[in-house]
């Protein structure tokens, strides 16, 4: 069972309902009983989230944004004024996978910018997608090959379900990346590419509870990345199933 302090919402799970309205779509997020969020779009939504967050009783420990390809500068403003302690570089291009240097190099850049966060008191992170396992090079995922190569600073959110959508087993991975993994997806689905099979964590065929003994400390973090039905369905059903409120008396 997961400790509600110790669970969040990717907000892009719910990019339609901000679209629609986004004040009341924190509400009805905060109204399930979630306390945390993450944002991405941050320098984009900083204004409404300054509003929103406080209001509902939100905080926004992580964010997602594009540091390796954006400036950094308004991103880290963003972030010190919504009280975001890690910003999660969320992806970089499948082709850069494919050698070890590559790798190297996309490491050299967290690191260069784990530097200049934490001149603003941030931590620097990296996402993955399915494409940092579906790399294997002389028989180790391209995500293991990334994490060996970055300072002590730089932390790892792992998505486990794209991360076993591309090959991992990923009890086994999240034990070899140990402590540098401070948060992790929480997303479940048939185990394909097919973001509209995505459902309610605890619906879908990954092994959830597995995952997440295997990194007890990590923030979780609910996302879908799609889904065929009423989004916040599966957002409520999400929250139960982890913290425990749909279970069985």
């Amino acid at each position: 069972m997961v400790a509600v302090d110790n669970l969040s919402l990717q907000l892009y799970t719910v990019r339609g309902k901000l679209e629609e309205d986004f004040d009341a779509t924190l509400a009805h997020i905060a109204q399930i009983g979630y306390t945390k969020v993450e944002p991405f779009g941050v320098t984009n939504f900083a204004d409404r989230l300054a509003e929103a967050l406080p209001k509902y009783g939100l905080s926004a420990p992580t964010t997602h944004a594009g540091l390796l390809r954006d400036e950094s500068g308004p991103i880290y403003a963003a972030a010190k004024r919504l009280g975001i302690t890690t910003v999660i570089d969320p992806h970089t291009d499948p082709a850069r996978w494919q050698a070890a240097d590559d790798i190297k190099a996309i490491a050299e850049g967290l690191n260069k910018a784990a530097v200049e966060a934490a001149d603003h008191g941030i931590t620097v992170g990296y996402h993955n997608h399915q494409f940092e396992l579906e790399s294997k090079i002389d028989g180790v995922h391209g995500l293991e090959i990334l994490a060996d190569n970055l300072s002590d600073e730089v932390i790892l959110e792992v998505d486990t379900y794209w991360a076993a959508v591309g090959g991992a087993d990923v009890t086994a991975l999240l034990a070899k990346l140990g402590d540098r993994v401070k948060a992790i997806h929480v997303k479940d689905g048939d185990g394909t590419l097919n973001n509209k099979a995505q459902v309610a964590v605890g619906d879908g065929s990954i092994a959830v509870r597995d995952i997440l003994a295997a990194a007890p400390n990590a923030l979780r973090v609910v996302e879908l990345d799609d889904f065929t039905g009423e989004i916040f369905d599966a957002v409520e059903g999400s929250y139960k199933f982890l913290t425990g409120e749909g279970a069985p008396a």
